[in-house]
C-alpha cells in the first residue's frame, strides 16, 4: 500500500479519508493544513505540516498527494495547490469511493474525487482535480472540465458540458444538452434549462444569470 499525504483539513477532508480507507489503496501518512492546526487529528489522521512542507514529505519518500480542500464559492485555491504539488513532483491519484458507480467507458483526470453513491454514466469525461460529490448523477456523454465541483445530490442529464473551474450547487438539476461556461457558479437547488455563460453567477428555478 502506497503512502499518501492530504492537503486541506476541513469537512471535505473527512469524506475523502473515509473513501481512501474503504478503498484500501493508500496509507494516509498525514494532513497538510494551516500551521495553527499542526498536531490536531481529523478522523484519526494527524495534521503534520503546512504548505511549506510539500518538498520535505516528497523527499522522505511520499510520492502521492491528494487535495482535500473543498470548494463552495471558488476553485482558485484547489487549482493553486494542484500546481504547487505537481511542481514538487507528486502524483495525484483518482480517488473513487467504493460505493460509487462509474462506467468502464468514463475518462477521469488525475486528482479527481468521486464521492459516496455518485454515478458517472457511459462516455462521460471528467477533468483533473474535480470533485464529483456525494450522490451526484453524471449521465451519459457529459464533459466536465478541470477544477469543477459538482456538489452533493446534483444531476447532470445526458450530454451536458461544464466549463473549467465551475461550481454546480447542491441538489441542482441540469437538463440534457445544456452548456455551462467556465468560472461560473450555479446556486444550490437550481434547475438549469438553458445554456449559462462563463464568468457569472446563476440560480433559481428556472436558473437565471444574476451577475
Amino acid at each position: 500500500m502506497e503512502n499518501i499525504i492530504l492537503v486541506g483539513g476541513g469537512g471535505h477532508c473527512k469524506s475523502v479519508i473515509d473513501s481512501i480507507i474503504d478503498s484500501k489503496r493508500f496509507n494516509v501518512v498525514g494532513i497538510i493544513d494551516l500551521k495553527r492546526n499542526i498536531g490536531l487529528f481529523i478522523n484519526s489522521v494527524q495534521v503534520v505540516g503546512q504548505d511549506e512542507d510539500y518538498e520535505k514529505f516528497f523527499l522522505e519518500g511520499v510520492k502521492y498527494a491528494f487535495i482535500t480542500i473543498g470548494s463552495t464559492t471558488s476553485t482558485t485555491e484547489r487549482e493553486r495547490v494542484y500546481k504547487d504539488l505537481k511542481s514538487v513532483g507528486f502524483q495525484l491519484p483518482i480517488i473513487v469511493d467504493p460505493s460509487a458507480i462509474v462506467s468502464k467507458n468514463v475518462e477521469i483526470g488525475e486528482g479527481t474525487f468521486v464521492g459516496k453513491g455518485a454515478i458517472i454514466n457511459t462516455n462521460s469525461v471528467i477533468g483533473q482535480n474535480c470533485i464529483i460529490n456525494t450522490g451526484t448523477i453524471i449521465e451519459h456523454d457529459c464533459v466536465i472540465q478541470d477544477y469543477c465541483h459538482v456538489a452533493p445530490g446534483s444531476t447532470l442529464s445526458g450530454g451536458v458540458k461544464v466549463g473549467r473551474s465551475t461550481l454546480i450547487g447542491t441538489n441542482s438539476t441540469v437538463i440534457q444538452g445544456v452548456q455551462i461556461g467556465s468560472n461560473t457558479i450555479v446556486g444550490a437547488g437550481s434547475v438549469v434549462v438553458k445554456d449559462i455563460k462563463q464568468n457569472c453567477i446563476a440560480y433559481g428555478n428556472p436558473c437565471k444569470e444574476v451577475r
